[in-house]
């Protein structure tokens, strides 16, 4: 009949998305910025984050390549170190980790 909707309704999905931004700020390399105390601190801390962002991407590829190659029967049990840095513990969903 017109005007019923109800066949439209078993039919609707609901799509949830999620973005997440991230300003990184760049490398920080510190003996050129002469940086001290906090600033210093900051710096090191924003490597340390970059660095292990860097080891989780590689480590996700390496289990990506691991499952698409057809001579590899074995599930790998490769530490993906999303807890070694804020930068990643913040991003583990976003990156395929499960939370």
């Amino acid at each position: 009949p017109l005007g019923d909707d109800s066949a439209d309704e078993d039919d609707t999905k609901e799509v949830t998305t999620k973005l997440t931004l991230v300003d990184l700020a760049g490398l920080k390399r510190i003996k050129r910025t002469g940086a001290e105390g906090a600033h210093m601190k900051e710096g090191i801390s924003i490597n340390k984050g970059l660095f292990v962002l860097g080891q989780v991407v590689s480590a996700l590829s390496e289990l990506g390549q691991q499952h698409q190659s057809p001579s590899s029967n074995t599930i790998s049990n490769k530490h993906i170190p999303y807890h070694d840095s804020k930068l990643t513990q913040l991003l583990q969903d976003s990156l395929g980790g499960e939370k």
